[in-house]
């Protein structure tokens, strides 16, 4: 029975290696040809302990699943969610122990189209609009990535949008002091960003 079917994750050597490994299961997500798992098998291995190989900040809108997105066990993702997709305190502190203890290879700022936090953040800073409750905190903390491209965009603003936030905390984990920096400066850790197309489920790298 191969690891695939156990449910179980296969080491990953390098940060290379592991973006590989996202990008092979995505195109297996896409071409809807998944590999096959026993869920069941795996769970009291996993129960003992985790060693993913890659991390994921991703939104937190229900259409975007990052195990399915990347055809991943359970076990293989250390998963960060929040609307927006943008790097918080919890997140940050998530991350670094994804990567300094359990070890992950990658981290993958996960955007993707048509995403209402977005789309509401260009609204508020093209308008002025203001949201009730927290939901306004959300989009004060994505205005710092979002905002260059209101003065300088193509011909899809919300795109371009999504593009921007991402690689903006993409930059932000990368230059992140003390843990992440450090094991990206040695090539321990890579940092990248992703936009995942609701319609064809696509992850486009950046």
């Amino acid at each position: 029975m191969s690891d695939a079917s156990l449910g179980g994750n296969t080491p990953v050597a390098s940060p290379a290696a592991a973006l590989t490994r996202l990008v092979e299961g995505n195109a297996r997500y896409v071409a809807n040809q998944p590999l096959e798992r026993d869920f069941s098998a795996g769970r009291a291995a996993r129960a003992q302990g985790q060693a993913p190989f890659a991390a994921i900040l991703g939104c937190a809108d229900s259409r975007v699943a990052p195990e399915l997105a990347f055809d991943q066990s359970p076990g293989d993702l250390f998963v960060v969610r929040v609307a927006g997709n943008f790097v918080t305190a919890e997140g940050l502190g998530s991350l670094e122990f994804g990567a300094a203890v359990l070890g992950v290879k990658l981290i993958l700022v996960l955007g993707h189209s048509s995403c209402g936090a977005v789309n509401a953040t260009v609204k508020a800073l093209r308008e002025g609009n203001a949201f009730p409750g927290h939901i306004a905190a959300l989009v004060d903390a994505m205005q710092p990535g979002i905002a260059p491209v209101l003065q300088h965009h193509g011909h899809d603003l919300e795109q371009d949008a999504v593009i921007a936030n991402v690689r903006h905390n993409v930059g932000r984990l990368r230059a992140a002091a003390p843990i992440l920096s450090d094991l990206v400066a040695r090539h321990q850790l890579r940092v990248e960003g992703g936009v995942y197309d609701l319609a064809t489920g696509v992850v486009h790298l950046l």
